[in-house]
């Protein structure tokens, strides 16, 4: 995302607003195929497809289950994206001192800002993934012992998970999202600089490179994110689509990662990848578009309104 100078900037608030519009795009335009995601790496079976996955969903649960789950991001998304920024920001800066405040952070810092900003942010997602997670594989996870067992929402889970398993039930599997989610931003951030700086260089201190631009170098950023934290993401699901009203199946990192290599083989930990490598272009497109669409509609000076978004890359 185009994090940089928008947070230099005095009228902090338009930001939060255009980042808060950014992640609601990005969350509608990709849940569906998320929910696909999650239920391919949660399954037994290799040979489910995604293809399969939905032919099954849309005959038997209906669209609607596409987007079963989604209340929960979409109440934390503002908040969230509004603090990855700021964080992003700081700690960019903070890591390499030797860039004046006036300069785009060096890579260095924007890598390490990245790592620093996705640790931090765990702390936030790791329920909000939990609840949602709970929600999309709810039909899969019903107890036999629990016919009617079935949850409204996402409040609804989260106070089945509190009540059954406390403040600590809440947070399974935070180390893992902090594993996960620490290179994955460090990465992320990196390529997106690195990559716009390619295609339009003197963008990141000029800031005037095109949409278009924007839209491939964080597609490319997310591709690269996802791609050296996969299997990381797999073991992240599994260990939170354990239902709450049964025994748990895996008691930790290592335990998941043994119990389904042997049953389902190394590629287990790459199932659903070009599902998610999808979800993140498509994602991080929208993301862009309505973040950037967002900003020239909320500043009226012209500053942001004269971002070119006809040049080629």
């Amino acid at each position: 995302m185009d994090f940089w100078p928008e947070f230099l900037a005095s009228s902090w608030g338009k930001e939060f607003v255009a980042g808060g519009f950014g992640g609601v795009a990005g969350i509608v335009s990709g849940y569906p195929l998320d929910t696909l995601r999650i239920r391919q790496q949660s399954s037994g079976s290799g040979s489910s497809s995604a293809i399969n996955i939905l032919r099954g969903i849309v005959r038997n649960e209906g669209l609607a289950a596409l987007y079963r789950g989604m209340g929960a991001p979409l109440a934390s998304v503002t908040f969230q994206n509004a603090m990855v920024f700021q964080i992003y920001a700081v700690l960019s800066q903070a890591f390499d001192t030797s860039v004046s405040i006036k300069d785009p952070p060096s890579y260095k810092g924007v890598a390490l800002g990245g790592v620093g900003t996705g640790a931090i942010q765990s702390l936030i997602l790791t329920p909000v993934e939990l609840v949602k997670i709970q929600l999309q594989l709810q039909d899969q996870n019903r107890p036999k012992t629990h016919p009617m067992y079935c949850h409204k929402g996402p409040l609804s889970v989260a106070r089945s998970i509190f009540h059954t398993k406390g403040l600590r039930g809440m947070y399974r599997g935070l180390g893992i999202t902090v594993l996960r989610d620490a290179p994955a931003h460090g990465f992320y951030f990196w390529t997106y600089e690195y990559m716009r700086e390619q295609f339009h260089p003197g963008c990141r201190k000029s800031g005037q490179e095109s949409l278009r631009t924007m839209l491939v170098a964080g597609g490319l950023a997310g591709v690269a994110s996802w791609i050296c934290c996969y299997p990381l993401d797999v073991i992240k699901t599994r260990l939170q689509a354990q239902s709450p009203l049964a025994p748990l199946k895996y008691n930790g990192i290592v335990d998941c990662l043994r119990k389904s290599v042997r049953e389902d083989g190394y590629g287990v930990l790459w199932r659903g990848l070009g599902t998610a490598v999808a979800r993140a272009f498509v994602v991080n497109g929208a993301v862009f578009s309505a973040y950037e669409i967002a900003l020239r509609c909320l500043f009226n000076n012209g500053d942001h309104a004269s971002i070119p978004t006809e040049n080629a890359l």
